[in-house]
């Protein structure tokens, strides 16, 4: 019974580890029935595939020179400065003060109506 139950162990093993690598199977499969009409055919060298530690050339030149980093930067700043005295300036604001023109209030709707 011992002997029964190791000799299914090894032939399901075999059959499970067949069926994981079905590569070579298929590879050998007849032209008509293992690969469907219009599948263009394999290449005769294998491709150098993944090119994993291939990094791209150098440019040439800077995305950005020193000036114009810093020109952006000061942008950036300007942006984020006005943002902030505009948001301090809504908590600030009370209740019934109106805001400035072009900027919704808190009640308004935005955005298109809803057709009838």
């Amino acid at each position: 019974m011992r002997g029964l139950k190791a000799a299914l162990w090894v032939v399901g093993l075999g059959g499970v580890l067949a069926g994981c690598a079905p590569g070579a199977v298929i590879d050998k499969l007849p032209e008509d029935m293992g690969l469907p009409a219009g599948t263009p055919a394999r290449p005769a060298t294998a491709y150098d595939y993944p090119a994993v530690f291939d990094s791209p050339p150098p440019r040439p030149e800077p995305a950005l020179s020193v000036e114009q980093q810093l020109k952006v930067e000061k942008e950036l700043s300007a942006a984020r400065d006005r943002q902030q005295r505009r948001a301090q300036a809504d908590q600030q604001a009370p209740a019934g003060a109106e805001t400035p023109a072009g900027r919704p209030q808190a009640e308004e709707k935005t955005g298109a109506g809803v057709n009838p």
